[in-house]
């Protein structure tokens, strides 16, 4: 049995009736719930409710449990980028927000409804097939191509600025504000008492060395960040071929280089030396060119840091997974090195 992180908070059918009464009125009726797994932040549970729908709630964390710089208000950043791509680009498949509330007298933060999108996660896809979710998994082909779509759609959406929204950080430059997202991660890694395979000024001094070529981006374009499978919906269709259904989980969002997105898609390996990777094949016609290699460098250096920060954040103890903080210190280790070359 899987251990909730200490950021999922417990729930019970009673807990589910408040929050539905508090958001939707006394009138509509829980038919019946259950918790759903997958993530390892938010409690989430579908809930039928009376009037026939089936939806999604997500409760943000209890307010006393510790989190990283990046994750406050996450629950509200989630209900941000879905009303925004809702506004902007209403025909790509992300859920709908039916109710975004905060009531201390119901739950100790805030919590979300959303519509239910259909499909399975492409981990689970993958998983059935005897593949772990990160994995290289060629029936994921045409789903994965779709999904390479929407995000070159989604990063034709522009902000203001770069970084965070909701007081986060953020930067009226790409080179400032990505700076300022591994400074945050890096005073984690001091609070949780991580060890990192390197000094935290090799990492500053990898960010300050890429300057310009980070300067290169300047427009700020919504970028997901969080494009691994998991997150990915897909759904047989009547050939049996998985195709894309919906993508979740846009609560890390953020302002910035569309390559970022280019990193998650295929976690652990190096998209730019897959020339017939389907994400890219749907993404559009795309040069990896030196700057942009040195930016993907970049950006899994900032994934694999964010992978090693979080770990006791969400209860995993180097005493139960020596090898899980192996690994992550292992990847993050071989990043580094290749933008110290």
């Amino acid at each position: 049995m899987v251990t909730p992180s200490p950021t999922q908070r417990t729930l019970t059918p009673a807990d589910i009736e408040s929050l539905t009464r508090a958001s939707f009125g006394d009138g509509m009726r829980v038919v019946d719930c259950g918790p759903l797994s997958g993530g390892g932040f938010a409690a989430v549970w579908w809930v039928r409710l009376g009037d026939g729908r089936t939806v999604v709630l997500k409760t943000s964390p209890p307010t006393h449990v510790k989190l990283l710089r990046y994750e406050r208000d996450l629950l509200g950043a989630e209900a941000r980028y879905y009303r925004l791509v809702a506004e902007r680009a209403p025909h790509l498949k992300v859920p709908r927000v039916l109710a975004h509330d905060r009531d201390p007298a119901v739950l100790d933060g805030d919590w979300l409804f959303m519509t239910m999108l259909p499909g399975q996660p492409l981990a689970h896809h993958a998983e059935a097939a005897g593949r772990m979710g990160h994995e290289a998994f060629d029936g994921d082909g045409p789903a994965h191509e779709e999904f390479g779509t929407m995000v070159a759609e989604l990063h034709r959406i522009t902000g203001s600025r770069f970084g965070y929204d909701g007081g986060r950080t953020s930067a009226a430059t790409w080179p400032e504000a990505f700076a300022g997202l591994v400074d945050d991660l890096l005073a984690d890694a001091v609070d949780w008492d991580i060890n990192l395979p390197a000094p935290p000024d090799d990492f500053r001094a990898a960010v300050r060395r890429h300057t310009e070529v980070l300067a290169q981006v300047v427009r700020p374009a919504l970028v997901q960040l969080d494009c691994w499978n998991g997150n990915v919906l897909a759904a047989p269709d009547d050939s049996g071929t998985l195709r894309l259904t919906g993508v979740v989980d846009g609560e890390r969002y953020l302002w910035g280089d569309p390559l970022f997105d280019f990193v998650s898609p295929a976690i652990f390996r190096h998209i730019e030396d897959e020339p017939d990777n389907p994400f890219v094949r749907g993404y559009g016609p795309f040069v990896f060119d030196d700057s942009a290699r040195l930016r993907l460098g970049l950006y899994r250096m900032h994934l694999y840091l964010l992978m090693n920060v979080e770990l006791p954040s969400r209860g995993v103890t180097r005493d139960d997974n020596p090898g899980q903080y192996d690994y992550y210190a292992e990847v993050l280790s071989g990043e580094l090195g290749r933008l110290r070359a």
